[in-house]
């Protein structure tokens, strides 16, 4: 059989993995053995160079014209299928009938990843003369390095179980938006080490997220406080120091509160945990959107899953706006208004308030920044400037404090002195 002919009836015989017939490069490959095959027969060369350039092309956008191996491979590692949800969600031992098919499935795509494009080419006439682009075959990802299969397959077991599978293992981060979770392909990189001072309450909130990684109990999270504190930086750097212990965030608009049992039907039994992010979260009186988080926090029918937390980030203690004119008026059970206004705040089993450094923790933190950069020699210049800093710029705040260290550590760099910023 012609290897073209050999390698299209393999792909078509995926069983376990055929979800990665989906994946855009996989999907070009398998059109190109398709077509192979009928130009086999036909000796129309012009569908077969359309989709060689189709499946070169979607390498080179995925930075893998080097490595068609590496990216047929990845296909596997991020596929959504029987073996890896179950292998996400913890379990161990498989049918041996299950596992035969997964090594099989697998050994199958070790074989379409060592695919060369003179494989592709040596049986049809005149395509060499085509002068087609080449790939590089590359190496398979790291977990699919063995000549072994029920190594590889275990590999493959212990992979799925740390990062979970799919769309949840290729990213951490995520965003709902028209009614859909869509990835967030650059995500903030901040780290907790790049959080300086709040050490207490930082760990408030970390404590509460390994509980609730551990299956303990753990509450929904309200952060709050003044502006440039970091609230927002404590749970991206979470998110960063936990993922790979299958935790995930799904940033949600306040204004899309209502669409949350649509969000939750589609994570509530992935084997992930999910933190809603909820960023900047303040009403007014007369918000719709109330509500529906009052309901979705406690008390509504669409229960929050156990796979889930929500976190929210607030300037205010008390999240309804209310002004002393609110408090006037005709209405005959006042007190009671007053009380649904201040109960949504008290729904978070945690809160936790970042309150504006005074001088000496500001300048602690500009210091640790300094130290971090290796920037130790100018600290004594640094502490004056950065007071200075901040009196210009409205108040002292961790905010400000990166803020002027980037803006002196580039200086720094680039004239090797510093002076008045």
């Amino acid at each position: 059989m012609q290897k073209i002919r050999e390698a299209a009836v393999k792909m078509a015989s995926l069983s376990v993995y055929r979800g990665i017939l989906e994946q855009e490069t996989v999907k070009a490959l398998q059109q190109l053995l398709q077509t192979g095959c009928h130009t086999l027969e036909t000796g129309d060369l012009l569908p077969f160079a359309r989709d060689w350039g189709a499946l070169f092309s979607s390498l080179c956008r995925k930075g893998r014209c080097d490595d068609f191996a590496g990216c047929l491979t990845q296909a596997a590692l991020f596929d959504e299928n029987v073996f890896s949800l179950e292998c996400a969600a913890g379990k161990e031992e498989f049918s041996p009938v299950l596992c035969a098919a997964v090594e099989r499935d697998l050994s199958l795509i070790l074989e379409l990843a060592a695919l060369t494009p003179d494989d592709l080419l040596q049986d049809i006439p005149g395509a060499k003369e085509l002068q087609l682009p080449r790939w590089e075959t590359g190496r398979p990802v790291s977990v699919m390095q063995s000549e072994d299969l029920s190594h590889i397959r275990r590999n493959m077991q212990a992979y799925y179980s740390c990062n979970g599978c799919g769309l949840y293992a290729r990213y951490r981060a995520f965003i709902w938006r028209g009614g859909k979770i869509v990835p967030v392909e650059h995500p903030d990189r901040t780290s907790m080490n790049d959080l300086k001072g709040y050490d207490l309450q930082r760990g408030m909130v970390v404590d509460n997220t390994v509980a609730f990684l551990k299956g303990l109990p753990a509450n929904n999270c309200l952060l709050y406080g003044d502006r440039g504190t970091g609230k927002s930086s404590t749970v991206k750097a979470i998110l960063n120091t936990y993922y790979t212990q299958r935790l995930r965030v799904i940033e949600m608009p306040k204004e899309s509160l209502m669409e949350f049992p649509q969000l939750v039907d589609q994570i509530a039994a992935l084997p992930m945990k999910f933190i809603i992010f909820i960023d900047d979260l303040s009403f007014s009186q007369q918000d719709s959107t109330y509500a529906s988080l009052k309901a979705v926090l406690e008390g509504g029918l669409a229960a929050r899953p156990a796979n889930t937390l929500i976190y929210a980030t607030s300037n205010r203690r008390h999240l309804v706006r209310e002004t002393f004119s609110d408090r006037d008026g005709d209405e005959v059970h006042k007190g009671d208004t007053i009380q649904e206004s201040l109960s949504l705040a008290d729904r978070f089993g945690l809160s936790v308030n970042f309150m504006l450094p005074d001088r000496a923790r500001y300048l602690d933190i500009i210091r640790k920044l300094a130290e971090q950069r290796g920037l130790d020699e100018y600290i004594p210049q640094l502490e004056v400037m950065g007071e200075r800093w901040a009196t210009s710029r409205g108040g002292r705040s961790p905010r400000c404090a990166t803020q002027f260290i980037n803006a002196a550590e580039a200086q720094i760099r680039q004239k090797g002195s510093l002076q008045d910023l």
